[in-house]
């Protein structure tokens, strides 16, 4: 069988589902279980023969039960040849993010898909050149399995780690260096702790891969050195074959896409001055842990009010705290908002309430609720007694409504209300009044008067000047702000052809909102930041948070707390996992409190 190839001879990457024949730890990686090895087996694909990966390339991988949309690119550690249409390909992974927290929970048996090999190769050297290889961290793979297909001790390695070591059982070096930032194996210190200029003039040519501070390293010395060095780069990558244009780096020639004109790079093309960005760039020294005995503070206080951590439970999605109190303890909480109160009872929407979609859900519920009076009388006692602060979520269809529900929560304990202006404004034809400068500013004028509590307004995302409403509620009395509440979307039945929902539209919530709703919360943010200090409010991020990380995000956008929501339905401890996350999270990073990291984006 024939391998695929182009017009030019050139064997072409295929897209395969392979067979997984092992899933382990690497012993000697620190932290353990912070690298993994895979191996996968690849046989024949539509009576092609299997392309054999070459030294320096790599897969895109996903696991074919993967939640996620991309595969992630991951280089060739070693190969064997199996038969004419059966190839075993070795992989080491480092367990960073979902992607790669995904593939390292395979099983022997499990499917996974292939797209590869993609890349071009490292230069074979010339017959008796004097060879260095470089690896740092994971790095050590590509350049491994590159120093296996050269002649037993013809070259020397140089392999740098944080912490331990690993990777290097297929090598067979003149001479072998390690480093560890930590001195646990070999020398202590970075790479450059092993090799220097005048050590690098004994080489004709290095190879390397590794973190980009190393690889800097590494270009400088051998320029300094005279001495050739070609450089495996590595970038987010979408399609990983060339088309998506979504991993290029910048070089002396341009543009050029790390995956197919490269991975490996001649070194003397990299501008590596191109990557600081006033952007980008860390603004932040590093801190160093927090000892066992120091607590980090998750304290925040919001318009007044204090709260014990920053995870709020959004409105509409944990009803009012009794309905989750048996799934986790919710005095672990910082707060809870109510469902949505109004003034009379409301039955909701007919019809279909909930679709759910990629993810994310539409829903449909129309605001069901019994009414205020029947929560001051029922609900919000046992409200009450939790530790978390308690926020009853205003909405109404009209600015009398509104004021009478905000007359009768005035006179409860409740200490906070959360006034919802994306309900439909009746007088303006059912357009919410939180699409309008105007109308936003006279709701919350309104209420302003008719309470004394503090008051957070949230509003809709679907605000055609969501910066101008928000200063304008601000300015009516607003105490504090959250966004965003759900973006306006549809749904049709493909059975019937009709739409799914009887409003035909509805709120579009979860995790697919998340980067939208984070550009928005980081907006405002930074527009209240140009305020002078005393005119400016806080503002609780939301809109598909379901991860510490999430969370950590739109603090660092400059939000005072979050609330989560949809993420609840499908992991009933999400908030409590990320109130863990965060707190480990800030000892990691020797932050003490909130203040430390929240707005540093901005």
């Amino acid at each position: 069988m024939a391998q695929v190839k182009s017009c030019s001879g050139e064997v072409k990457p295929v897209f395969a589902v392979g067979k997984v024949s092992g899933c382990s730890t690497v012993s000697g990686a620190v932290p353990f279980g912070s690298v993994w090895y895979l191996k996968v087996n690849i046989k024949s694909v539509g009576g092609c023969q299997v392309p054999h990966p070459q030294p320096g390339q790599f897969y895109m991988l996903r696991s074919q039960k993967s939640g996620l949309l991309l595969g992630r690119p991951v280089s060739v550690y070693g190969y064997r040849i199996i038969s004419d249409d059966d190839i075993s390909v070795e992989f080491l992974i480092l367990r960073k993010g979902k992607g790669t927290e995904e593939l390292v929970k395979l099983e022997s048996g499990d499917n996974i898909e292939l797209l590869g090999p993609v890349g071009n190769t490292w230069p074979v050297p010339e017959k008796g050149a004097r060879i260095a290889c470089f690896g740092g961290g994971v790095g050590v793979a590509p350049v491994a399995g590159f120093a296996a297909s050269l002649e037993n001790g013809t070259y020397d390695f140089y392999a740098a780690f944080k912490s331990g070591s690993y990777g290097l059982d297929y090598i067979h070096p003149s001479q072998l260096v390690i480093t560890t930032d930590d001195g646990s194996v070999g020398i202590k210190g970075m790479i450059t702790a092993a090799i220097d200029v005048q050590k690098m003039k004994e080489y004709d040519a290095a190879y390397a891969c590794g973190p980009v501070p190393m690889l800097a390293a590494i270009q400088k010395i051998c320029a300094e050195a005279g001495v050739k060095c070609y450089l495996s780069m590595e970038n987010r990558m979408a399609c990983g074959i060339g088309a998506c244009l979504g991993c290029t780096i910048s070089t002396k020639e341009g543009n050029k896409r790390c995956c197919v004109d490269g991975p490996v790079f001649d070194g003397e093309i990299l501008d590596f001055t191109r990557i600081d960005s006033p952007v980008t760039s860390p603004r932040m020294e590093r801190r160093p842990p927090l000892s066992a005995e120091e607590k980090p503070d998750l304290s925040v206080k919001i318009a007044g009010v204090d709260f014990a951590n920053p995870v709020i439970a959004a409105s509409g999605t944990f009803g009012y705290g009794n309905e989750y109190s048996s799934v986790f303890d919710v005095n672990e909480l910082g707060g809870i908002c109510s469902k949505g109160l109004t003034l009379e009872a409301r039955p909701g929407n007919k019809g279909s309430r909930i679709v759910e979609t990629a993810s994310g859900l539409i829903n449909s519920i129309g605001l069901e609720n019994p009414g205020i009076e029947h929560f001051i009388k029922n609900e919000l006692p046992s409200m009450m007694k939790f530790k978390a602060v308690t926020v009853a979520n205003l909405s109404g269809s009209s600015i009398e409504t509104y004021v009478e529900g905000a007359k009768l929560l005035d006179k409860t304990d409740v200490p906070m209300i959360e006034l919802n202006i994306s309900c439909p404004n009746v007088k303006a034809g059912g357009m919410a009044f939180g699409m309008d400068c105007s109308a936003a500013s006279t709701v919350v004028s309104a209420v302003r008067a008719a309470t004394k509590k503090p008051l957070m307004v949230k509003l809709s995302p679907n605000a055609p000047d969501l910066i101008g409403v928000a200063m304008a509620v601000k300015n009516a009395g607003a105490d504090a702000i959250s966004l965003v509440n759900t973006f306006q979307a549809a749904s049709i039945n493909i059975e019937t052809g009709r739409p799914v929902f009887e409003n035909i539209r509805a709120g579009f919530s979860g995790p697919a909102v998340k980067p939208i709703a984070l550009r928005m919360v980081y907006d405002l943010c930074l527009a209240m930041k140009n305020l002078p200090e005393n005119e400016r409010i806080p503002v609780v991020g939301l809109g598909g948070i379901s991860s510490w990380q999430d969370a950590v995000e739109f603090i660092m956008a400059g939000a005072a707390a979050v609330e989560v929501g949809t993420a609840t339905f499908g992991n009933p401890l999400a908030m409590k996992e990320i109130i863990h996350g965060i707190e480990n999270f800030m000892r990691q990073k020797g932050y003490k409190s909130l203040d430390d990291f929240r707005g540093c984006a901005l």
